[in-house]
């Protein structure tokens, strides 16, 4: 089963919106929203997270932006580089839809041992949210799960992969997983080529999960494995735009794919992002099921000029949100992959 090292937090309660023009996503530019954004604790260990280094507009100003938000002069690439690496980051969670909100929080629930976090119902803009994760949002890595009313089915598509979830005995989850009626797609055993004893199962939507057989970690909910069609551009744009590190790469030349572990931190403690590279292919169908991952950011005008200046694609420009005036950005990776990336001084504002 999942065993967690407890970290030092304050519970508080997440509020945090922004647009989103899917209409399979419907949201609200008030602050009644499909996604919200954790606060950042502080008492993670190792952690790149806000603490101390917290600031405001003196940073901003010297980083030559305006107190309107607005980049006052021309920033070297070498210049956006340096910031985005000492930039305050971490991944906050993961939006995906299901058919049957009641449904997967059993599921998730009983058979992987996460906690229902909380829930949301916006009956106006006809969706249900729920968060589910291994701790509070404010220092764990979480699940948002979105059911829109009356759609009971998604599409996955080829090009997401699969979620990783950290247990001490992964023979013993699956048995769990079994007697709840789980469906179990790859028994208990060694990874091909390593040692590391992992198993496959599948939610009732279908999203995968890998089980994967550790220590007891601060963050069980710990990868995101998504497909992209060339490995190399995409480690250095992880790198340059998001500031990730590569923790890892793999080859298995008899099984035709590469991996690379991206993350703000070791992937025994943090959440990292799987890229998975399959030989020859360089485009995936991405269907309509899996939406994005948030990231925290201390400044959001800068990390769009980042991305943009490293082969993304801004999908919502920086700027205050109608309303909470809380800053945001959305983009699309060079494989089409979003992420949304929230301020962090804004967000902590909007928990107080």
């Amino acid at each position: 089963m999942v065993r967690l090292i407890p970290v030092a937090s304050t519970t508080i309660r997440p509020s945090l919106g922004f647009f989103s023009a899917s209409p399979r996503f419907p949201v609200s530019f008030l602050s009644r929203t499909s996604l919200s954004f954790s606060h950042v604790s502080s008492h993670v260990p190792q952690s790149n997270l806000i603490s101390t280094k917290l600031w405001r507009r003196g940073v901003s100003c010297c980083l030559g932006v305006t107190d309107s938000g607005n980049t006052a002069q021309a920033t070297t690439q070498d210049d956006l580089l340096k910031w985005v690496k000492d930039d305050n980051r971490r991944m906050l969670h993961v939006v995906y839809r299901v058919g049957d909100l009641d449904r997967t929080i059993k599921f998730y629930t009983e058979c992987l041992g996460m906690k229902l976090l909380r829930k949301r119902d916006i009956p106006e803009e006809k969706y249900t949210n729920a968060f589910l994760g291994y701790g509070p949002e404010d220092s764990h890595f979480v699940i948002e799960l979105t059911y829109n009313y009356g759609v009971d089915k998604y599409d996955i598509g080829a090009g997401f992969g699969h979620f990783g979830i950290a247990v001490d005995d992964v023979a013993k989850t699956v048995e769990l997983i079994k007697a709840k009626g789980g469906k179990v797609t790859r028994e208990p055993g060694a990874v091909k080529g390593g040692k590391t004893v992992i198993a496959f199962i599948e939610d009732p939507d279908g999203y995968k999960f890998e089980l994967l057989e550790r220590d007891p970690t601060p963050e069980p909910f710990c990868q995101v494995m998504l497909r992209v069609g060339d490995l190399d551009r995409s480690i250095k744009f992880y790198e340059k735009a998001f500031g990730m590190e590569l923790l890892r790469t793999r080859d298995n030349p008899e099984y035709k794919y590469t991996i690379a572990m991206m993350g703000y931190g070791p992937e025994d403690t943090f959440p990292v992002l799987e890229l998975t590279y399959n030989y020859g292919v360089t485009e995936y169908d991405k269907g309509n099921a899996y939406a994005q991952i948030a990231i925290g950011t201390d400044d959001v005008y800068k990390t769009a000029e980042a991305v943009k200046v490293f082969g993304g694609k801004i999908m919502r420009e920086p700027g205050p949100l109608p309303g909470i005036n809380t800053k945001i950005t959305a983009c699309l990776d060079p494989d089409g992959w979003k992420s949304v990336f929230v301020d962090n001084v804004d967000f902590l504002k909007e928990l107080e």
